[in-house]
C-alpha cells in the first residue's frame, strides 16, 4: 500500500494539533492526580482528539480516504470542529477546577500548568485546522466545511454542555416552564446532530424534499424556540415572583467549581449564545436556498 505524503500548512497544523493534545492529556494521567469527574471528562476531550486526528492522519497518509464509509468532504473539518470546542472546554474547565485556589510551586501543581498550556496550544491548531479547511467562497466543498455547517456543530456542542449543567443536579423539573426549555433544548439538539450525521454519511440524497430548504425551515423554527427559551428560562430561575433567586447565594463563593446559582447562570448565556448560532445558521440557510435558486 503506497503512502502518500504531501507536506502542506494543514498536516502540519494537525501534527501540532496531535502532539498537543497527547502531551495534554499525557502529563495529566501521569502526575496531575486529576482523580475528580470533570478530569476524567479532561482527559477524554484530549485522548479522544489526539486518537480521531490520529485516524485522519493515517487514513490521509495511506490513501484510504475513498475507502472510508463516511463523507471524506464533510468528516475531517467536523472533527476538527469539535476537537477544538472539547480542547477548548478542557482549557477552561480543568484550570477551573484544579489550578484555583491550589497556588503553590509543588510538583502536582506544574503538571496542571503545563496540561493547560498545552490543552490552549491545541485549541489553538484546531482552530488553525478548521480555518484552513473551510470553503472559500465560490469553492465547491461539503456542507459541513461551510459557514452553517460549522454552525450546526457549535450548536451541538453548546447543548451537550445545557445538558451537563442541567442534569448535575436536575434544576429545570420545579416548573413546567424550564421542562419546555429542555424540551427545546433536546428537539433542536436532536435534529441538528441528524443533519450532521446525513451529511458525514452522505445521505441527504435520500430524504423526500429538498435538503437545502428543510434546513432552512428547521433554522427558523430553531431560532423561535430558543428565543422563547432565552426569556423564559432567566424568568423562571431568577425572578423572586416565580421562585427564583436574583443574588448569588454566600456559598458559591467557597464552591470549587461552578455552585447550582452559576450553572443556571451558564445555562441561560448559553442558551442566548445558541439563540444568536441559530440566528446565524437562518441568515446562512437562507441565503442558500436563494443562491441556490
Amino acid at each position: 500500500m503506497a503512502i502518500v505524503l504531501h507536506s502542506s500548512p494543514l498536516l502540519w497544523t494537525r501534527l501540532a494539533a496531535l502532539v498537543f493534545s497527547c502531551v495534554a492529556f499525557s502529563v495529566a494521567v501521569h502526575g496531575a492526580r486529576v482523580n475528580h469527574g470533570t478530569g476524567d471528562w479532561c482527559i477524554f476531550c484530549w485522548a479522544f482528539s489526539f486518537a480521531g486526528t490520529l485516524l485522519v492522519i493515517l487514513v490521509e497518509l495511506f490513501g484510504l480516504q475513498t475507502r472510508a464509509p463516511v463523507s471524506w468532504k464533510n468528516f475531517p473539518i467536523t472533527f476538527a470542529c469539535y476537537a477544538a470546542l472539547l480542547c477548548l472546554s478542557a482549557s477552561i474547565i480543568f484550570p477551573l477546577y484544579f489550578l484555583k485556589g491550589s497556588w503553590g510551586q509543588n510538583e502536582v501543581y506544574n503538571y496542571r500548568i503545563v496540561s493547560t498550556v498545552f490543552s490552549c496550544l491545541a485549541t489553538i491548531a484546531y482552530m488553525s485546522e478548521v480555518s484552513i479547511s473551510k470553503a472559500r467562497p465560490g469553492e465547491v466543498a461539503g456542507y459541513m466545511a461551510t459557514a452553517p455547517g460549522l454552525l450546526k456543530v457549535c450548536e451541538t456542542f453548546v447543548a451537550c454542555i445545557i445538558f451537563v449543567f442541567v442534569s448535575d443536579p436536575v434544576v429545570y423539573d420545579r416548573h413546567d416552564a424550564l421542562k419546555y426549555c429542555m424540551s427545546v433544548y433536546c428537539i433542536c439538539f436532536i435534529l441538528s446532530a441528524a443533519i450532521i450525521v446525513l451529511c458525514i454519511g452522505e445521505c441527504t440524497g435520500c430524504l423526500p424534499f429538498p435538503f437545502a430548504r428543510f434546513l432552512s425551515a428547521y433554522a427558523l423554527l430553531a431560532v423561535v424556540l430558543y428565543l422563547s427559551a432565552t426569556i423564559i428560562w432567566p424568568i423562571f430561575n431568577f425572578d423572586p415572583k416565580h421562585g427564583g433567586t436574583k443574588q448569588r447565594p454566600y456559598n458559591c463563593t467557597s464552591a470549587q467549581g461552578l455552585c447550582v446559582w452559576d450553572k443556571l447562570v451558564a445555562v441561560a448565556v448559553l442558551t442566548g449564545v445558541n439563540f444568536i448560532l441559530y440566528l446565524a445558521d437562518l441568515i446562512y440557510s437562507t441565503r442558500l436556498v436563494f443562491v441556490s435558486a
